[in-house]
């Protein structure tokens, strides 16, 4: 009985080895003598031993940053830019077969691809199109990964650096419109302003007796403010006209 012990551990190990549980995200590339044989999974997984290999790929969303990129924009600004990018794997066959590391490799896309295209946009336009460069990415970047069986579902730009210099700029630029923007609505009140005097000119000539009317009204108000140590009278503009034509005749 003792002479089969060392037989029995061997026949226990390999039984152990060749079974495997996949859980329900996960699947098995198999391997026969280094061919495909498959894609099992999930749940109890039996294996030949010493000729069948499982490789496991994980299908949930995997989250990647994309490190920061120094990138010459269109009009030869230079940017730090960085990302994230989410993607999935949707044929377990071809990100096992057809490349070494589907993560490294969709990594290293990832930052080749943001940095052409964002090199073929102004700095004005990354700044107001990051919905559109995103876009962009996505798809450019779905496309290079299909091959590997790999989904590319989304990719957002997470921080742009401008340079100080860049910054104190677009801060003056920024100053200078508020302040253009601040002169126009004032030249316009005035405007506005003028145009409505003129019309009230035109109104009180057209009536005898308005600005009389208009003087009271100016009287009314200055006395119900309580002040007793003036007193305004009104004298109308056309009795100095006629006491000065008639002094010059």
């Amino acid at each position: 009985m003792i002479s089969f012990l060392p037989f029995i551990f061997i026949l226990a190990v390999l039984i152990f080895s060749s079974i495997k549980i996949l859980n329900e995200y996960e699947r098995g590339v198999v391997l026969r003598l280094g061919s495909y044989a498959g894609v099992r999974g999930p749940g109890l997984i039996i294996l030949i031993p010493g000729i069948e290999k499982l490789i496991k790929v994980d299908l949930r969303v995997v989250t990647m940053d994309i490190p920061s990129q120094d990138i010459i924009t269109k009009d030869n600004v230079t940017l730090k830019v960085n990302g994230v990018v989410y993607f999935r794997v949707n044929n377990p066959q071809r990100s096992v077969i057809q490349v070494e590391n589907f993560y490294h490799a969709t990594s290293q896309i990832a930052q080749t691809t943001l940095r052409s295209v964002i090199g073929q946009y102004e700095l004005d336009e990354v700044l107001a199109q990051r919905e559109e460069i995103n876009s962009k990415l996505q798809v450019i970047l779905d496309e290079l990964t299909e091959p590997w069986g790999v989904k590319v579902t989304n990719v957002e730009l997470k921080a742009i650096d401008l340079p100080e210099n860049m910054q104190r700029a677009m801060a003056k630029q920024a100053e200078a419109e508020r302040e253009k923007r601040a002169k126009i609505i004032s030249a316009d009140g005035e405007f506005q302003a003028a145009k409505k005097l003129a019309d009230a000119a035109e109104v009180l000539g057209q009536q005898k007796d308005a600005i009389t009317l208009r003087y009271l009204d100016t009287m009314r108000e200055v006395s119900a403010g309580g002040n007793k140590s003036n007193v305004i009278f009104p004298v109308p503009i056309d009795m100095f006209s006629a006491l000065k034509d008639k002094f010059t005749n």
